[in-house]
């Protein structure tokens, strides 16, 4: 799918879209739990549906009814089973050393750039304490976790220390140590807040999480709004009800940095909405927004003076080198844009001309053209735009909504 945006004034109030960071913890709880949950998800995604998908090969029962998911867990785990991740990193790492404790002989699918993406250390943990798990996807994943310690670096994905944490509740108890520095620490902060709300008993210390025998009980679980997509059209200078200011999600930190670029924020209630007309340069740290990166710099663009955005180098390593495509992107459209080793060296313009780019099969590219759109000279075409699908499917319905004229080419 190919869309035309023509610029257009943006304005308005749309309902802020489920988590997906918080769909995938509670589904996957769910899966583990004793007796049954209802998880209530307002939206969903194709990354969402892979994790239900995934989770009903391994034996869950799973259905829908509007938005609630009803959950009946794994009572028996398979002998055998056949999943597919698509490009859902998230699914894949959660569930993989689940997998490993259920023993279920698994091979594991995967698309797009998803099987580039490393699972080390991961991996050898898993292996290392039991686990058979092939080089190649699809994955050829059997034998049982024998041993409940891991110990991985802090610095390399948030989504493997969450999958430990979900696997070791569900068996009763163990211990990850972590080597510092740890990043994307809010990531981890989501995940025990899920826990704790089956059940489990964490306690943490010096950078070490240790699981305390308690069984994961079933429950019923709403899914609170997303920050990390609310972050788009808030860029655009639309009103998003429905979020969480004490959320645990670290995407919130986008009203911190609008602040820091001189927007002003009008909150009432769960509703934010930022003045965006006239905005500066400034420092970004991506440590814990990573995903916040594209769509800031793509606010940048058109900011006075200059932003560097830096301590980002986990960027390369997601559905795209956002470093490079985010760079590529907006310089497509007329930006003055200069890639560094963690980031990237903005020059803002009044305006930017507008053109053709790509999405590079990555949702939060094609999100961050739009945002770019409204700050262009003239129409942007995005190829391949149907990326927005992985976790944001409706966002060009919604922009639309917002006074936007984006169509279908």
């Amino acid at each position: 799918m190919d869309i035309r945006i023509t610029p257009a004034c943006i304005s308005g109030s749309i309902e802020g879209i489920a988590s997906k960071s918080f769909a995938h913890r509670a589904l996957i709880c769910a899966a583990l739990a004793k007796g049954k949950s209802e998880i209530r998800i307002n939206t969903t995604s194709a990354d969402i549906e892979a994790t239900v998908d995934c989770l009903k090969k391994l034996g869950a029962e799973i259905g829908i009814n509007g938005n609630v998911y009803s959950v009946t867990p794994i009572k028996k785990p398979l002998d055998s089973a056949v999943i597919n991740c698509n490009e859902s990193g998230s699914t894949l790492r959660f569930l993989l050393p689940v997998i490993c404790a259920l023993g279920t002989e698994t091979r594991i699918h995967a698309s797009g750039r998803l099987p580039e993406r490393p699972l080390s250390p991961l991996k050898e943990e898993l292996i290392r304490n039991g686990a058979l798990i092939s080089d190649e996807f699809p994955l050829a994943v059997s034998g049982s976790i024998s041993q409940r310690d891991f110990t991985l670096k802090g610095d390399v994905s948030s989504q493997f220390v969450t999958g430990l944490l979900m696997t070791l509740s569900y068996l009763g108890g163990g211990r990850i140590n972590l080597l510092p520095p740890v990043q994307s620490r809010p990531y981890v902060d989501i995940t025990l807040q899920v826990l704790r709300t089956f059940g489990a008993d964490i306690k943490e210390e010096n950078n070490t999480f240790y699981i305390n025998p308690a069984p994961l009980t079933g429950c019923e679980f709403s899914v609170e709004a997303d920050w990390s997509n609310a972050a788009f059209p808030l860029c655009m200078g639309a009103e998003v009800t429905g979020l969480d200011p004490l959320s645990a999600q670290g995407d919130k930190e986008i009203i911190t940095v609008l602040k820091n670029m001189g927007a002003d924020i009008f909150e009432n209630n769960g509703s934010f909405r930022a003045d965006v007309s006239r905005l500066h340069g400034c420092m970004v740290d991506a440590g814990n927004i990573p995903d916040a990166v594209p769509v800031i710099a793509a606010l940048a663009a058109t900011a006075e003076g200059e932003t560097v955005i830096y301590n980002g180098e986990r960027l390369r390593i997601k559905e795209s080198d956002r470093i490079t495509t985010t760079a590529t992107m907006l310089r497509s459209l007329g930006g003055d844009v200069t890639e560094t080793r963690d980031g990237l060296i903005i020059n803002g313009k009044d305006f930017l001309n507008g053109g053709e780019t790509d999405s590079f099969n990555d949702h939060r590219i094609a999100m961050a053209a739009a945002v770019a759109a409204c700050r262009c000279k003239g129409d942007v075409i995005i190829r391949n735009a149907q990326a927005v699908n992985k976790s944001y499917p409706g966002f060009f319905d919604d922009y639309n909504k917002l006074g936007g004229k984006a169509n279908v080419m």
